[in-house]
């Protein structure tokens, strides 16, 4: 029993884990998604927060805004379901701004919160297949708090640190198992596990150009989100009437999540009132991703009797980590905002408002041809999203609902050596997002 669970201990987590976080593979808020996250120079809403902090202080009042989004993934190796699971969760922000001795100034919080529990992961071996974008994704909290200027009225600056929560745990078992009557067995077991903060900077300018034209330059650091876990086991195993001591200790060493350094440069045209067209721009460095494969350092002792001719393992061989060599690539979005004509009252006052919208992301797959040992399955990713809102002027409050299409194309994987276990493979798939936000609007 006690072997049974140090070996089980040890496969967790001689793996990797899930990438980035939800907000930045499927969006932040319904309006920002069904544009393709196109909104670097069109934001002042809580979903500023994430895509351009210097929107916060864009207009005046408190902005408040919760949704919920499902993201399903239907992803496939050699025509077979890879069980990539869903991400779901909760969205909530807040951006308020006014005036400070007459000086424009903003504040905005914002947060994701999984549905299925603060933290989830998933771990692989490298050589195994897997979506490395997104399958076994860590489910993880996503904080962040920012504050804004208006030094002149063509230009606002905003910025501030983002959070993800990081899990570090520790077991313990002691006592003595026997074998032959487990129900005897007295062992005491101690596990902690702790959620800790990570941070890292975001920064974000807008430049209104004119009425009907602005632009936005947006930075977001690089973080890793380690995973840190030590084990011990010290324990007399009684089997037949002979009792030997063992003794086993773990350390694993891992990255549970990782988010690239980004610079997005949009801009925003309005050539009617009632129509907005937006395009970003957004350079991601991948090309510092590390294999997240566990670094682990795993021992077993045990005072076997001389009678009993069994050889122990030892010290266990520390995984030989591959170089990844993944690419830079450059992300365009492009995203359209259009008011429905027809729903003014009396005096072309608007009793209701109502935006569609819609836009287009391409991802080109960071990671190279995996013709060796590692099998880090990917492919290009194109997005096609749509939305609809409706807005209540008098009663200022808005309900806005998206939905979003990936596609990833086949791919096929071809090994050097023919005699590579895994062999040659295709891979394909699609992506659903859909959700819903509800925002308010209080001066």
């Amino acid at each position: 029993m006690v072997l049974v669970l140090a070996l089980a201990a040890t496969s967790l987590f001689l793996a990797r884990t899930g990438e980035a976080h939800e907000p930045w593979t499927y969006g932040y808020g319904s309006r920002a998604a069904s544009m393709g996250g196109a909104v670097a120079a069109d934001v002042n809403d809580f979903s500023a927060n994430y895509y351009n902090p210097a929107g916060i202080v864009d207009d005046e009042g408190i902005r408040i805004g919760v949704g919920y989004f499902w993201a399903e993934n239907n992803l496939r190796i050699d025509g077979q379901d890879s069980g990539v699971k869903s991400s779901h969760g909760v969205t909530f922000g807040i951006a308020a701004s006014g005036k400070i001795f007459g000086f424009p100034i903003g504040l905005g919080i914002a947060a994701h919160i999984p549905d299925e529990g603060l933290s989830r992961l998933t771990a692989l071996r490298q050589e195994i297949p897997r979506w490395e974008l997104y399958d076994n994704r860590s489910s993880v909290i996503y904080l962040a708090a920012n504050i804004a200027i208006r030094p002149w009225d063509f230009l606002e600056i905003g910025g501030g640190l983002s959070f993800l929560a990081a899990t570090r745990g520790r077991f313990e078992i002691t006592g003595a198992a026997d074998l032959l009557q487990p129900y005897d067995s007295q062992l005491r077991h101690e596990v902690d596990v702790d959620l800790t903060s990570v941070r890292y900077p975001q920064a974000g300018v807008l430049v209104h150009l004119s009425k009907a034209a602005s632009m936005g330059l947006v930075y977001r650091g690089q973080t890793n989100l380690d995973l840190q876990l030590d084990g011990k086991i010290d324990a007399t195993i009684n089997a037949i009437g002979i009792e030997v001591p063992l003794s086993y200790e773990l350390q694993a060493r891992t990255v549970q999540a990782f988010l690239p350094q980004q610079l997005v440069v949009g801009a925003s045209w309005k050539p009617h009132p009632s129509l907005h067209v937006n395009a970003d721009v957004t350079w991601v460095n991948w090309a510092a991703y590390e294999n997240p494969t566990a670094k682990t350092i795993a021992k077993l002792e045990a005072e076997v009797p001389a009678e009993f001719p069994i050889e122990l393992p030892g010290e266990l061989r520390q995984t030989e980590l591959e170089e990844l060599f993944f690419s830079d690539r450059i992300v365009p979005r492009i995203g359209v905002e259009w008011y429905l004509p027809g729903f003014e009252g009396k005096g072309g006052v608007p009793i209701l408002r109502v935006p569609v919208r819609a836009g287009f992301v391409y991802e080109k797959s960071p990671v190279p041809p995996q013709t060796g040992s590692t099998n880090l399955v990917d492919g290009d990713r194109y997005t096609g999203s749509i939305g609809v809102g409706v807005e209540i002027p008098v009663a200022r409050v808005s309900l806005d609902l998206h939905g979003a299409i990936s596609r990833l194309p086949e791919r096929v994987t071809l090994k050097q050596s023919a005699a590579n276990l895994v062999g040659d493979y295709r891979s394909e798939g699609e992506m659903l997002n859909i959700g819903a936000t509800l925002k308010g609007l209080f001066k």
